[in-house]
This record gives structure tokens, sequence and C-alpha cells, in this order.
């Protein structure tokens, strides 16, 4: 099993970008970035839950798209 250390993140670029989340489940017209933030928002409700780096950079992705693109999710790249 691998476990990742997670990112860093100043307490208040997690505020905002959990903020984001749902708004980009919502409205999002692409499947995968729709299914990503609604896992995002589960997994935020937890005790002490931290991001993955993988996690904060899209988040951070999909955020910046939000506002640059609108609501569509734009054509962010899945990493894998």
């Amino acid at each position: 099993m691998t476990y990742h250390s997670p990112a860093f993140a100043p307490a208040d670029e997690l505020e905002r970008l959990l903020f984001h989340m749902p708004t980009i489940a919502e409205k999002s017209e692409n499947q995968w970035p729709r299914s990503f933030a609604q896992s995002i928002v589960r997994q935020s409700r937890r005790r002490g839950w931290k991001p993955s780096t993988k996690q904060l950079s899209m988040m951070r992705r999909l955020v910046s798209d939000l506002f640059v693109h609108g609501y569509e999710g734009g054509d962010t790249d899945v990493l894998e």
C-alpha cells in the first residue's frame, strides 16, 4: 500500500480551494472534474484530513480553470 505525505498548503488557501469544490462539482460539464470535486468535498469532512500533493495540485488547477474558463471544468488533463 502506498502512503502519500500530506501536501503543505496554508490553511487559508486550503479553505479557499475547498470553498470552490462544490461549485466545480455542481457546474462542471465534464464527469472527471465533477467526481473529483465531490470526492474532495466528502474527504474534507474527515477530522484531520489533508490533501495529498497530487490532490492539492489538481484542486489548484480546477479552481484556476474555474476563474479562467468559467464553469465548464476546462480541459484539465488527468495526472496519473
